[in-house]
C-alpha cells in the first residue's frame, strides 16, 4: 500500500514549490512532537486513573508514568513506520498505563495512512489489547460489558476521525493533482494554439508574399542575363519589379497589421472567388503568364472561406508556373461535379527544353521554391474536407503537363 506521503514524492515538483517542499517535513516533525507531548499528558491521566483503581504506591506509579513517556517517544517514528510503532504500542499500553493514549495516536496514524488489512490488523491488535486489559484490572464500580463497550468506542471513535484524515487528505491530493493536470493541460493547449497560429501566419504569408516575390526574381533575373535588351524592355521589367515590390510591401503591411489590430479595428476584406479576375489579369500584365480561363460556376454564390480557398490555390497555381515553367500557357478549370464538389484545376504543359533564358540550368534566374507553398494548399483543402492532387500527368494531345487540382465541397443554401 502507498502512502499520501508516498504519493507526494512521486509527484512532478516545479521550481517555484521548493518552499512548500521544505515547509512539509518541518511541519510533519511538529505533529510528531505534538503528538508525543499530548500522549504524556495523557498517560499522566491514566497512570493517575491505574493508581486508583490498582492502588499503586508512588514508585509505581512514578515508574509507569517514565515507561509511559519513554514508550510514547516511539511516536517520532509513527509516519515513516507506521505499522511497526502502532503494533508495538498495542501491546506495550497493556502494561503500561502511560502509553494508553500512544496506541490511540498510532493506530489513529494507521488508519490515516493506511488501508485494508493493515489497519483491519491493527484494530484487532488495540481490541484484543483492550479486553486483555479491561479482565486483567476490572474496574469494581461498573459490569464488564460496560468496560468492553467503552473500549469499542473509543476505538470506533479513533477509527472514525483516522478515516476522516484520510478522506480529507486524499481529496485535497486529488484536487491538487487535478488544478497540475488542468495547468499542464491548458499549457499544452496553448502551445498548440500557438502553434497552429505560427503556421497560420506562416502560411497567409506565403501565400501573399510568395506571388509578388517571384513576380521581382523573374524580372530581376531577366535583367540580369539579358543586357541585350532594349531601354523600353528594361523600363518595363523596372517597373513590374517596382510595382510587384510596392504591392509585396502592402500584403506585408497587412498581416502585421493582422497580428497587430484589436477586435474593433477595421481590416481589409481577404480576397475571394470575385477577385480571381483581377488574380488572372495581373499573372497576364506582370509575369506573361498565358491564361485560359474556363469559368462553369455560372456566377453561384461561394462562402467565404471556400472562395478564399479557391482563391489561393489559383494563385500559387499561377506562382508555381511562372517559376517552373514560364512561357508555358496556363489552363484555369472552375466547374461544378455532379457530387455537389467545387472542382479547380490549373494545367500548363511541361517542355523537355527551357524556353527562355531564365530557366537555364546555371543562369542564375531560376527561383527557389521549398514546397511550402503546396504543403499549405494541402492544410487549407483538408480543413474543408475536399482533396488536393497535383504532379505530372501525360495527355496523348498535350504530351506531360503538370496539374494543380482540387476538388471541395460546396454547399448551397438549399442544400444541394
Amino acid at each position: 500500500m502507498t502512502t499520501t506521503s508516498d504519493r507526494r514524492s512521486v509527484t512532478p515538483s516545479r521550481a517555484g514549490d521548493a518552499p512548500a517542499t521544505r515547509r512539509r517535513p518541518l511541519a510533519g516533525r511538529g505533529w510528531d512532537v505534538t503528538a508525543i507531548v499530548v500522549s504524556w499528558f495523557g498517560g499522566l491521566l491514566l497512570v493517575g486513573e491505574a493508581a486508583e483503581i490498582r492502588d499503586l504506591s508512588e514508585e509505581a506509579l512514578l515508574l509507569h508514568f517514565v515507561a509511559g513517556c519513554l514508550l510514547s517517544l516511539a511516536l517520532w517514528w509513527r509516519r515513516s513506520h507506521p505499522m511497526a510503532v502502532a503494533l508495538f504500542l498495542a501491546v506495550v499500553s497493556v502494561v503500561a498505563d502511560g502509553a494508553g493514549l500512544a496506541g490511540l495516536i498510532g493506530l489513529y496514524t494507521v488508519v490515516s495512512l493506511r488501508r485494508g488489512r493493515p489497519v483491519v490488523l491493527i484494530v484487532l491488535a488495540n481490541l484484543v489489547g483492550g479486553f486483555g486489559y479491561s479482565l486483567a484490572y476490572p474496574e469494581m464500580t461498573d459490569p464488564p460489558v460496560v468496560n468492553v463497550v467503552l473500549t469499542v468506542a473509543i476505538l470506533a471513535a479513533t477509527v472514525a476521525t483516522g478515516m476522516a484524515t484520510r478522506s480529507r487528505r486524499e481529496l485535497i491530493e486529488s484536487l491538487r493533482e487535478r488544478a497540475a493536470r488542468a495547468e499542464e493541460e491548458a499549457r499544452l493547449r496553448a502551445d498548440r494554439l500557438r502553434a497552429l497560429e505560427r503556421e497560420r501566419i506562416a502560411r497567409e504569408m506565403h501565400d501573399a508574399l510568395a506571388h509578388r516575390i517571384s513576380m521581382v526574381s523573374l524580372h530581376a533575373g531577366a535583367l540580369q542575363i539579358r543586357p541585350d535588351l532594349t531601354p523600353e524592355e528594361v523600363a518595363k521589367a523596372a517597373a513590374t519589379i517596382r510595382d510587384s515590390a510596392h504591392h509585396a510591401l502592402e500584403d506585408l503591411r497587412e498581416i502585421l497589421g493582422v497580428l497587430r489590430a484589436g477586435p474593433d479595428d477595421a481590416l481589409r476584406p481577404q480576397p475571394g472567388l470575385q477577385h480571381l479576375e483581377e488574380l488572372v489579369g495581373q499573372a497576364r500584365q506582370v509575369a506573361g503568364i498565358q491564361v485560359t480561363t474556363d469559368n462553369h460556376l455560372d456566377g453561384r454564390p461561394v462562402g467565404p472561406s471556400l472562395g478564399r480557398t479557391v482563391y489561393r490555390l489559383v494563385q500559387e497555381g499561377l506562382t508555381n508556373a511562372g517559376k517552373h515553367a514560364p512561357g508555358s500557357p496556363v489552363t484555369l478549370l472552375l466547374e461544378r461535379t455532379g457530387d455537389g464538389e467545387l472542382h479547380v484545376r490549373l494545367s500548363n504543359p511541361l517542355s523537355p527544353s527551357p524556353r527562355t533564358a531564365i530557366s537555364r540550368p546555371g543562369a542564375g534566374g531560376v527561383v527557389p521554391g521549398a514546397g511550402n507553398g503546396l504543403i499549405g494548399l494541402a492544410e487549407r483543402v483538408e480543413l474543408l474536407d475536399g482533396r488536393l492532387r497535383h504532379g505530372v500527368h501525360g495527355d496523348p494531345r498535350t504530351g506531360l503537363t503538370f496539374d494543380l487540382e482540387a476538388w471541395l465541397p460546396w454547399p448551397t443554401p438549399s442544400g444541394s
